[in-house]
């Protein structure tokens, strides 16, 4: 999703999904034509009254940042199967494991 589809998503203004990237708490990758930023969707939870950030991707993103992992690489990580998590990092997160 881009930041504008990011921020509706949300509820919030875009320069505050620029805040919840800067401070970590969603990741994203650069992509395409336009080197536009896009974050995965996931990252973003369905709530009883409103959608929120999953709150769980802030400490993955900074230990593997913490590991030398770029932005690119932290999406990349985090969308991609895994065999032994029986799909997506971002996936187990999202189900609590």
């Amino acid at each position: 999703m881009t930041v504008p589809e990011c921020a509706e998503a949300l509820g919030v203004s875009l320069s505050r999904v620029r805040e919840l990237l800067k401070d970590r708490n969603l990741v994203a990758t650069r992509r395409g034509e336009n080197n536009a930023v896009y974050l995965p969707a996931g990252q973003i939870m369905e709530g009883e009254d409103a959608r929120y950030v999953l709150a769980t991707v802030r400490g993955t993103v900074m230990v593997l940042a913490d590991l030398g992992y770029s932005d690119d690489d932290i999406v990349t990580w985090l969308v991609s199967p895994h065999e032994e998590l029986e799909g997506s990092p971002l996936d187990a997160l999202r189900s609590g494991q």
